[in-house]
């Protein structure tokens, strides 16, 4: 045989040469086995499509899509502020893919005022530019050649690349802030004067001794700048895993939660928001961040959204005709919902009960209420009390009082959302203990460090945002006690509708979308129908035809026992 090959011209040499490295080729890699295979198969198969269903049989043979890029990108979320865009961009069958993108929700602390809009702006260019510069340099670095699939290893990966930056900021500031004297408790500065229906203080007074407040100002964690970055790699990682398995992505996240586990899905109860006298409504009331809509049990998405149309339209019919002393206008909120401006906390509910009343709604029975209270943001550190309307200051003995009697006139009313702040924890156990099982105290969690357990809470409210990953959303839901709730922040601004499909994949009982207003919820609502449908069609939906515990009493409350008098 070599002397047959050696009396070939070079060229012919060259050629066999070629022939025999590509025969060897082949064989390694059992190419005329898989070949003859497809044939096969698609001789018994004889589909209409014979290339369409070889390009199917060969990509199944293909190697498994590896990351080989992200990109993050400055874009302006529904309210006009800059947010930023994690794009996620995979090797697949030799060709670079964009397979997802992702958006979420952004958290930069509460501005005291309208005048630090521009403070604002500013504060949020450096978080988007920083997680811009963290998306497409060290993280684009740590996680090319990654299996997109592994959730696990990449969620590990982005928290410990945060955490690092989160130690070193932290350990900078001790060292600017290393000094040989003791420290000096400092009085936090008062929240700035609410203008909301109130006259200036008196001028002349003097006071000579400053007092320390009464409570420690609520800890809070700071928001490192780039921590947006986090969440949406995240978000966008487990985006492209559901596409390249070729499922939906509540049915991808439900797979990460329970690996073994082919569970059917139910759709979380839909809690939609009435409307709000929070601290940004025209009245002086400033308790009620949101009083929002609790749905009869069993109840398509579909349902509850028609049920609370009805419900505002009536109301506003109320609005406008009403001669009653303390509705004073109405206008359109960020949150989706009317912000009314009201003097007293009775007042919304009132109306509320004058249109179910109208509707022959069941307030008590067919529907329920929950009030998002927010009064953490209503402390007044100066004078130790939650300033809940203009003018009008409470203890924290005096608000578990009010609670008390606003519930037992209202019994309806079977959840409270952050009645109180989390240093308060003697009048959370008193609160709890007065109201029993009769209402559900709820905390939002989202961003609040960790700490221990508030005493009586038995409901927990949780947004996606920040540096919150994927697997850290699976890990709290397994750790938390109760009812949980999937929520969205007030002025929620990201029109991604992936949170519905989170919440579904989770298998939580409740999601808080907000109001009926802004493609930054409807689409979320939209989404949620549309995997409601989906499920039905597969016969794999669970419908749940009573609430889940603890959100209700053993014994249901009777009907007569909300209905008031309107007269």
């Amino acid at each position: 045989m070599a002397y047959f090959i050696n009396r070939l011209s070079k060229e012919d040499q060259v050629f066999h040469e070629t022939k025999t490295a590509a025969a060897e080729f082949y064989r390694v890699n059992r190419v005329p086995e898989e070949i003859e295979r497809a044939l096969s198969e698609l001789f018994f198969h004889k589909p209409a499509d014979i290339y369409g269903y070889l390009v199917n049989y060969f990509t199944n043979l293909s190697t498994p899509p590896r990351i080989s890029r992200l990109n993050g990108r400055e874009v302006y979320d529904t309210r006009g502020q800059l947010s930023i865009e994690a794009e996620v961009f995979c090797i697949v069958c030799n060709k670079e893919k964009l397979l997802s993108s992702a958006t979420i929700s952004s958290h930069f602390g509460h501005k005291g005022t309208l005048l630090d809009w521009k403070a604002d702006g500013m504060e949020r260019a450096g978080h988007v530019m920083t997680a811009i510069q963290w998306v497409n340099e060290p993280l684009n670095e740590m996680l090319k050649d990654q299996n997109p699939c592994d959730q696990s290893t990449l969620d590990h990966i982005l928290s410990s690349f945060f955490m690092a930056h989160y130690l070193e900021v932290k350990g900078s500031k001790k060292e600017e802030n290393c000094s040989p004297t003791e420290p000096v408790d400092v009085l936090p500065p008062s929240p700035p004067e609410q203008t909301k229906g109130r006259r200036s203080a008196s001028k002349g007074k003097k006071n000579s001794t400053v007092e320390k407040p009464l409570y420690s100002p609520e800890p809070t964690q700071a928001v490192l700048p780039g921590s947006l970055a986090i969440g949406s790699v995240s978000l966008a990682l487990v985006k492209s895993g559901a596409q390249i398995q070729g499922i939906p992505l509540y049915k991808y996240i439900g797979a990460l939660k329970n690996p073994m586990v082919k569970s059917k899905f139910h759709i979380p109860t839909s809690l939609t928001t009435l409307l709000t006298c929070g601290r940004t409504s025209p009245g002086k009331l400033n308790l009620l961040e949101e009083v929002i809509l609790i749905p009869k049990a069993g109840q398509r998405v579909k349902q509850i959204i028609t049920t609370t149309l009805e419900l505002e339209k009536e109301m506003l019919k109320i609005m406008n005709t009403s001669t009653k002393a303390g509705v004073i206008q109405a206008i359109l909120s960020d949150s989706g919902v009317l912000a009314v401006g009201f003097e007293r906390p009775e007042q919304p509910l009132d109306m509320i009960t004058e249109a179910c009343h109208n509707l022959e709604l069941e307030l008590g029975t067919q529907i329920h209420l929950a009030l998002n209270c927010a009064a953490p943001e209503l402390w007044d550190y100066s004078k130790g009390k939650y300033e809940i309307a203009a003018g009008l200051l409470k203890s924290p003995e005096e608000l578990v009082n009010m609670y008390q009697s606003l519930l037992s006139k209202y019994p309806a009313v079977v959840a409270l959302i952050d009645p109180l702040r989390r240093e308060d924890t003697d009048q959370w156990q008193k609160l709890s203990n007065v109201i029993g099982d009769s209402c559900l105290l709820v905390s939002d969690i989202t961003y609040i460090p960790k700490t221990s357990p508030l005493p009586g809470v038995r409901g927990h409210v949780l947004k996606h945002s920040n540096e919150t990953t994927i697997s850290d959303l699976i890990r709290i839901i397994s750790e938390q006690q109760g009812a949980l709730f999937m929520g969205t922040a007030c002025n929620e601004s990201s029109s991604d509708d992936s949170l519905s499909d989170v919440a579904v994949g989770l298998g939580l009982d409740y999601i808080k979308l907000g109001g009926l207003c802004g493609a930054e919820r409807m689409t979320k609502y939209n989404r949620l129908i549309a995997i409601e449908e989906e499920l039905v069609q597969q016969g794999i939906f669970v419908s749940k035809e009573k609430h889940p515990p603890p959100m209700f009493p053993e014994k249901p409350l009777e009907p007569s026992s909300m209905q008031t008098d309107m007269a």
